[in-house]
């Protein structure tokens, strides 16, 4: 065997599972659902409805219905296919002998360098920096038996919630300006709200105070409270799941069309349940961001993201609407180019070197742009796959990590 045939190599797309493909680009437009909301508000609004923006007739159903079929939904979805992708990658390495620590850690440095400066120069709400960082430390769980995987995950995924109930619980003892400081964070002061707002109407340079701020803080308390603990316990889920045959569509039509019915059934009952209490509760700090109001969507989306993956799962098999399928593969496929081609074109929309439209959609308005960028999306990503191999930024990442430039043309 020749120096080159041994060195590691990316996927071929004679390799690739169709089906993670598939529900890799489903997660990708369905992430955009909650995304715009981040893109076109003030970030305090995301987790707050009730904080800015119109929230009555159409606009709160906008609301409620993204709440409950996609926020959280589609990040669960990501994070666990982020778990088997690194076992997909691995186990063909180990396979061929080859040192795979070395590749996913080059691969795993380098999202962290793109996500950086993704969050820091674009948009605040990246979270390929918390992937990056999840991947370094799951990466060596990735032989434990599936069935203790997904025990530890859940363990790992749990802590999350503790952290918030503990701080509701704590809540009464803590100074009078620290309680201060959450409740300005969680209902922010209207002069607050108009310098944000302010801001990314401004020029790019002008944007950067304010997102280089919430970024930090992103990666620093929602990290250690947040985001290292969600996304890294659902990856070692993800990487059980991989192994069960559960992401590759490998398990009987009844498994899936069971997984389906009782994700729904467990899942959005208790999502709805939290939405209703939220609002009846008034959205208060101590409930709807400390408390129950914010459990409910923090356990009930991971069954309706199950009931989402045995869906597409049952949807891959008929091949129906063939041509909606093989678009949304081509998108799970560049879904790195595509996640970034979100934020370009939402901040042109929103943000001050663009349109500077920031915080004068509502939501029903929201809605229509995600529409837009899925359409674009839908058609650019297949007819870019006809010439080329890899998206823009997988040819770049993949060039990157393998220390080599990847042949970009596609094979006619």
């Amino acid at each position: 065997m020749s120096q080159e045939s041994a060195a590691p190599a990316p996927t071929r797309s004679s390799e690739r599972i169709v089906a993670i493909d598939l529900l890799r680009g489903f997660a990708l437009l369905g992430i955009l659902i909650m995304n715009i909301q981040g893109f076109a508000m003030p970030a305090a609004a995301y987790s707050n409805p009730t904080v800015y923006g119109d929230l009555s007739g159409a606009n709160r159903w906008v609301w409620t219905l993204s709440h409950i079929f996609a926020d959280q939904k589609f990040m669960t979805i990501f994070s666990l296919l982020f778990g088997a992708g690194i076992l997909l990658m691995t186990e063909k390495l180990d396979a061929r002998g080859q040192r795979a620590w070395t590749v996913h850690y080059r691969r795993t440095f380098w999202l962290l360098i793109i996500g950086l400066a993704h969050a820091y120069l674009l948009w605040t709400g990246d979270i390929l920096v918390f992937y990056a960082l999840c991947g370094f430390w799951v990466y060596w769980l990735r032989k434990l038996r599936p069935g203790l995987q997904v025990a530890l995950g859940l363990l790992v995924l749990s802590i999350p919630a503790i952290l918030s109930l503990g701080m509701n619980l704590t809540m009464q003892y803590m100074p009078p300006e620290t309680l201060q400081e959450l409740r300005a964070d969680w209902r922010p002061a209207a002069e607050t709200i108009q310098a944000e707002i302010t801001a990314y109407r401004g020029g790019w340079l002008a944007q950067m105070a304010p997102r280089v701020a919430r970024s930090a803080e992103f990666h620093t308390f929602g990290l250690l409270f947040w985001g290292l603990w969600r996304a890294g316990g659902l990856m070692l889920i993800g990487m059980a799941l991989y192994r069960w045959g559960v992401l590759t569509g490998s398990r009987a039509r009844g498994f899936y069309s069971g997984m389906a019915a009782l994700g729904f059934a467990i899942g959005l009952p208790i999502v709805i349940t939290g939405v209703v209490q939220n609002f009846a509760r008034g959205w208060t700090m101590e409930f709807s961001r400390f408390g129950l109001g914010e459990q409910a969507n923090y356990w009930g989306s991971l069954f309706v993201s199950a009931a989402y993956i045995g869906l597409l799962m049952l949807f891959a098999r008929t091949r129906a609407l063939s041509w909606l399928q093989d678009a949304l593969a081509a998108v799970g496929r560049t879904a790195l180019t595509n996640y970034l081609l979100q934020t370009v074109l939402a901040t042109a929309v929103f943000y001050g070197h663009g349109l500077g439209l920031f915080g004068s959609v509502e939501r029903v308005g929201q809605i229509g742009i995600v529409a837009a960028i899925w359409a674009v999306q839908l058609v650019v990503s297949p007819l870019w796959l006809r010439r080329y191999r890899f998206g823009p930024l997988e040819w770049l990442w993949r060039s990157l990590t393998y220390w080599r430039l990847q042949p970009m043309r596609a094979r006619l």
